[in-house]
């Protein structure tokens, strides 16, 4: 399973793999812009008592994404090589994913008649040619290093062990919510970088499966529900379209 390692203590701010993360993607490239649907990483800075620290921010794969669990009609998918994946076709919009990611990272478009989700995709199709994520490829500090989970888990300590007092001793990602396919390794305490702390080590899908198994005939009805807002709201904007389109030829 594939994997990045985000090293905080190497990361200069330069904005590499911004840049390559929209020129990958075709997003537009806007300095200072927030994670969003058209921002899928984004480096930020804060001052500490070490000094100006830079970071980066985005989806964090996780192992067992609780993202992927609650989306009734499994637009969201983990792979088994590490990335979490969203088919914007089969979308219907229910925001789900946003309420249950511990990490806030889904964004949709508000302003869109018909939002869609905006995340990192891990590069999934460069990984299924034998390439790196496109981010870790352009980091020149190696402040990104994409590789197998295992073996960056292994970089990580012998980093921590080799230079204790750099380094926090805990790698971040390695077990939050179950573990997850994005790693930090720090100097300052990771809620400084905006990474909760306290999670709780097992996956999420775990508590929202005891909560559903509560209430299964709701659970049993809620996709169909959901599936039938959708085809309704969208029947709906086709027939305002073409009742707009019909009075508009009238007028000709």
């Amino acid at each position: 399973m594939f994997a990045l390692l985000i090293d905080v203590t190497r990361c200069v701010g330069c904005g590499a793999c911004v840049a390559a993360c929209c020129e990958a993607n075709g997003l537009p490239l806007e300095e200072g812009a927030d994670l969003g649907p058209y921002h899928y990483t984004v480096v930020r800075k804060v001052r500490t008592r070490r000094g100006e620290v830079y970071y980066r921010l985005l989806c964090m794969h996780c192992l067992d994404p609780a993202c992927a669990s609650v989306c009734p009609i499994g637009a969201l998918k983990k792979r088994p090589d590490g990335p979490v994946t969203y088919n914007a076709s089969i979308c219907m919009g229910c925001r789900y994913c946003v309420q249950a990611c511990p990490f806030e990272v889904p964004r949709y478009e508000w302003n869109s008649r018909a939002p869609k989700l905006g995340k990192c995709s891990f590069c999934a199709e460069r990984l299924q040619h034998g390439q790196v994520t496109a981010c870790a490829e352009a980091c020149p500090t190696g402040a990104t290093l994409c590789g197998e989970r295992n073996e960056l888990l292994k970089v990580a300590r012998e980093r921590i062990a080799a230079e204790p007092g750099k380094y926090l001793p805990k790698i971040y990602g390695e077990r939050e919510v179950g573990g997850t396919s994005v790693l930090y390794i720090s100097h300052v305490p990771f809620r400084t970088l905006g990474l909760p702390e306290h999670l709780p080590l097992e996956p999420l899908p775990g508590y929202t499966g005891r909560a559903l198994s509560q209430i299964p005939p709701l659970v049993g009805s809620a996709g169909i529900v959901l599936a039938g807002l959708w085809w309704l709201t969208d029947r709906k904007a086709e027939v305002a379209r073409a009742e707009r389109e019909t009075r508009s030829g009238g007028r000709r």
